[in-house]
């Protein structure tokens, strides 16, 4: 008799038929992760995944030989950071699909199934992590500011945007120039899906790293913010500019308030006419701005239902 898990892999196995691991590359970015490429390797292939490419930063601590001699095709990257590994890896993908997942052993292979099962209708799909007792509160602090930024400029509903892993259709990215260095490659491909593509989430796993981290918390952060306000200036720079515009109103309506205070609480000449006007000024601008901005995301989802609904009849 089957258990409730053994229906589960049935239900997962049977619904992802014409998703193969064969139609999949697994992308591993790495810079010196000897200590776990070596388990992440012999798990991906415990799982049937056979086509795996390693890009490497130019490690020095033996993670290319372990790398090779688990069968993994190994190649060195050009350009900085995991953006230039991600570039390198587009020159070597011949399969449909390509999995992005980091080389730290923090994310587990048999969640890959998951994803696969959605793949023929989304050109981006995010692992949502769990497990946060593995995420430190202050990252879990600052993945959350990132979320509710890049969802509030790029007019998105993503719960997990930082998530290093994550399947892609090859051919929908194959024509997107990355220009991030760091670690805000993420990002800017979920930005490109959102605006170009369909994009969905999964829940996975997410397990405590093995070796040493190499993302700095309020360095890598604040670069994060500052690619998802230049995101949002290509992607909904009316937004954008509207919504800076509505902040006008907060110190609008304090120097409008306080001189208003002034001329009838203390007379006449206890307030200043230019003040007040400054005051009145950013105040209606501020409330334009929020009225454009509101426009602005209106427009946005409005788009986005008509794109949805011309892709599914065509």
């Amino acid at each position: 008799m089957l258990t409730n898990r053994d229906r589960s892999s049935v239900r997962l196995t049977g619904d992802a038929v014409g998703i193969s691991p064969e139609d999949v590359t697994i992308v591993i970015p790495t810079l010196n992760e000897a200590e776990a490429i070596g388990k992440v390797l012999d798990e991906l292939k415990q799982e049937g995944y056979t086509n795996i490419l390693v890009v490497d930063g130019y490690s020095h601590d033996g993670t290319v030989e372990i790398a090779r001699e688990k069968g993994a095709v190994v190649v060195y990257q050009h350009g900085l950071g995991k953006a230039g590994a991600i570039k390198t890896a587009l020159e070597y993908v011949d399969t449909s699909y390509m999995l992005v997942m980091d080389g730290d052993y923090t994310y587990d292979p048999k969640d890959i199934k998951r994803m696969l099962l959605h793949a023929a209708k989304y050109d981006e799909i995010i692992g949502v992590r769990s497990g946060s007792e593995n995420i430190g509160w202050l990252h879990r602090l600052g993945n959350k500011l990132i979320n509710f930024t890049f969802n509030l400029l790029l007019g998105a509903r993503l719960s997990d945007v930082c998530s290093g892993m994550y399947l892609l259709r090859t051919e929908a990215l194959k024509g997107f120039e990355l220009r991030g260095r760091g670690f805000s490659v993420e990002v800017e491909i979920a930005a490109y899906m959102c605006s170009s593509g369909r994009v969905t989430e999964v829940p996975i796993s997410y397990r405590r790293r093995v070796g040493r981290r190499k993302l700095k918390t309020l360095r890598d952060g604040f670069s994060i913010i500052t690619t998802v306000f230049w995101l949002a200036r290509t992607y909904n720079p009316v937004f954008l500019l509207a919504t800076l515009a509505s902040l006008l109103a907060v110190p609008g309506a304090v120097l409008t308030l306080w001189q208003l205070y002034l001329r009838y609480v203390y007379g006449a000449e206890a307030w200043s006419m230019g003040v007040a006007w400054l005051g009145l000024f950013l105040l209606v601008v501020g409330m334009h701005g929020f009225t454009v901005a509101t426009i602005a995301l209106l427009l946005k989802r409005m788009e986005k239902r008509i794109v949805q609904t011309f892709r599914e009849k065509h």
